[in-house]
């Protein structure tokens, strides 16, 4: 077997000049981040206004529905439709590896934002492929909609994924983001998942609009059963 080559092999002295040198790219990667979420914070909205209907763990459910009474809502469209690898019986290998990282649901949920799952499939199959994989996350369908249509996740050559994320204010709701393939690459934490809400991480040191929710940080963390 041909050897690996590796990178060079030095002291705990240069590895450490190295590492600070890296370290500054690295920050000033951070300090980009915060800044493109602080303009991600202002984007204008589009308001939500035909009528969707979803089936999930407790029957039919709105779009206001999917709220769960929180201002904030991420949505992730995941592929399990006809055409998708792995249908009728799975649901995409990718989308399954994405919800495979989601933090605890609490955590989102302490900030104000719910985050739920909506597929085409119907509600049936969605709940034989939930109990395998053993999700805990609300899983809606779409099925019989033209939710996913709308949506620009299906269309003529097939079925697409991403994340929207919505914004309630009283009874209206308003679509504030959306990201798709290596966007949601990133995903997983609830920093990062935060970071694409309108509110954001709703801490005192973020550049956002006057008014915005905010605490100081650190403050509001918990275990997620200690909420």
């Amino acid at each position: 077997m041909k050897s690996t080559t590796l990178p060079p092999i030095v002291s705990a002295e240069e590895w450490a000049a190295a590492r600070e040198k890296l370290l500054v790219k690295e920050k000033a990667a951070t300090q980009a981040r915060d800044a493109l979420a602080a303009e991600r914070r202002r984007l204008p909205m589009v308001s939500i206004e035909k009528k969707y209907s979803f089936e999930g763990p407790k029957g039919w459910a709105s779009l206001l529905d999917l709220f769960n009474g929180k201002r904030q809502l991420l949505l992730y469209h995941f592929m399990f439709a006809p055409g998708v690898h792995g249908w009728p019986n799975a649901g995409c290998p990718g989308c399954s590896m994405f919800v495979d990282q989601i933090g605890h649901q609490a955590h989102f949920h302490a900030r104000d934002v719910n985050l739920v799952l909506v597929s085409h499939a119907p509600f049936q199959q969605i709940q034989y492929y939930q109990k395998r994989m053993g999700w805990p996350l609300p899983w809606y369908s779409s099925y019989g909609s033209d939710f996913n249509r709308d949506f620009g996740m299906t269309t003529a050559e097939g079925e697409e994924h991403g994340l929207s994320v919505f914004l309630r204010d009283d009874d209206k709701v308003y679509r504030t983001y959306f990201t798709s393939r290596r966007g949601v690459e990133t995903l997983g934490s609830v920093w990062s998942f935060l970071d694409l809400t309108p509110f954001g991480r709703q801490e005192s040191w973020e550049d956002s609009p006057d008014g915005w929710p905010q605490t100081e940080p650190y403050a509001w963390w918990r275990r997620h059963d200690e909420y």
